[in-house]
C-alpha cells in the first residue's frame, strides 16, 4: 500500500474530483436534517460517503473503511481509511464557502497517508507520512513560530467557553474560527495561524490533518485521550479527542493555560 504523493494523487484524483463537482453543484442548495446528536446532515453528504466509500473499496478491495456517515467502529483489517465526506455541513447548507473532505489511511491503526480536499478554494493538500506534504503540487515547508501582532489562532465553537473562563485575560492573538476541525487543525501546519484549540473532534475530522501537522514537525498535546493508534473493534462514533497544536514547541506556554481552561471544573461566566 506504500506509494508516492504523485502515486495516490493519481489513483484518488479523479474519484475525490467527481465528488467534489456534486458538492460544488448541491452547495446552498440542500436542506440539512438534524442528526442525534445535533449536528446537521445532508443527502449531499451521504451521496458523498457512499460513493467515496465504494470507490476506496473497488479500488483496494483489502481495505476497511470507518467513515462518520457509515461505518463508525474501527475495521479490523491491517490498512482501513478514515473518512469523514464533508466536514463543515453547516457551513456548506448556509452558503458559507468554506467545507473539507477529509480522507486518511491507516496502518495498524496510525495515519501514514491524508488528504484534504477543500473544493471551494480548490486547494487539495495530500501527505504521505516520510515524503512531506504538497498543495495543489507545491511541496510545503515547516511553519514559522514568530509572535506577531496580527498572528492568528484558531477556536472551534465549543472552544469559545475558554474566553469566559479566563475572561480577565487577553487571548495572545487574533482569532479565527472556519467551523471545520480539519482546515483549523491544518491551518497551523500551513502556516495560517499559531495555535488551534479543538474541544471535540472525531477520528475522522483529525486523521489527515494529524499527519499533516506531524510532517511539517507541528507538535500536537492530546487533552485527553489519544487517537492513535486507533483499536480495531472500537465503536468511535461518540468519542472525541480534544487537542492542542501549535506551529511550534516553543508557543506552548503560551496557550496551555487556554487548553487548561477548556477543562476547567469552574462553570463559565455568564453575558
Amino acid at each position: 500500500m506504500e506509494r508516492t504523493i504523485a502515486a495516490w494523487q493519481k489513483q484518488l484524483g479523479p474519484l475525490l474530483d467527481h465528488v467534489a463537482a456534486r458538492q460544488m453543484a448541491d452547495f446552498g442548495r440542500v436542506e440539512a436534517e438534524r442528526k442525534v446528536d445535533g449536528s446537521l446532515i445532508t443527502t449531499c453528504d451521504r451521496w458523498s460517503d457512499e460513493t467515496i466509500s465504494q470507490g476506496l473499496q473497488d479500488q483496494f478491495p483489502v481495505t476497511g473503511v470507518l467513515s462518520e456517515e457509515g461505518r463508525t467502529r474501527v475495521p479490523q483489517q491491517e490498512w482501513a481509511w478514515v473518512l469523514d465526506p464533508l466536514d463543515g455541513t453547516t457551513n456548506f447548507t448556509y452558503g458559507i464557502p468554506h467545507w473539507t473532505i477529509s480522507l486518511a489511511l491507516l496502518h495498524r491503526g496510525c495515519p501514514v497517508m491524508g488528504w484534504l480536499e477543500i473544493p471551494p478554494l480548490r486547494q487539495r493538500i495530500i501527505v504521505v507520512r516520510g515524503e512531506g506534504v504538497e498543495r495543489n503540487g507545491r511541496r510545503l515547508q515547516p511553519p514559522t513560530d514568530v509572535v506577531t501582532p496580527n498572528a492568528c489562532a484558531s477556536l472551534c465553537t465549543r472552544s469559545m467557553v475558554v474566553l469566559q473562563r479566563r475572561s480577565h485575560h487577553r487571548f495572545p492573538c487574533k482569532l479565527r474560527m472556519f467551523g471545520v476541525a480539519s482546515t483549523n487543525m491544518a491551518g497551523v501546519a500551513l502556516g495560517q495561524s499559531l495555535g488551534a484549540l479543538e474541544a471535540s473532534p472525531k477520528i475522522w475530522d483529525l486523521a489527515a490533518a494529524w499527519l499533516v501537522l506531524e510532517e511539517l514537525g507541528c507538535p500536537i498535546e492530546p487533552l485527553a485521550g489519544h487517537p492513535f493508534p486507533a483499536t480495531p473493534g472500537a465503536q468511535l462514533a461518540t468519542v472525541s479527542y480534544p487537542l492542542l497544536t501549535v506551529a511550534a514547541s516553543s508557543l506552548f506556554p503560551l496557550f496551555r493555560p487556554w487548553a487548561a481552561a477548556l477543562h476547567s471544573e469552574s462553570p463559565p461566566l455568564s453575558g
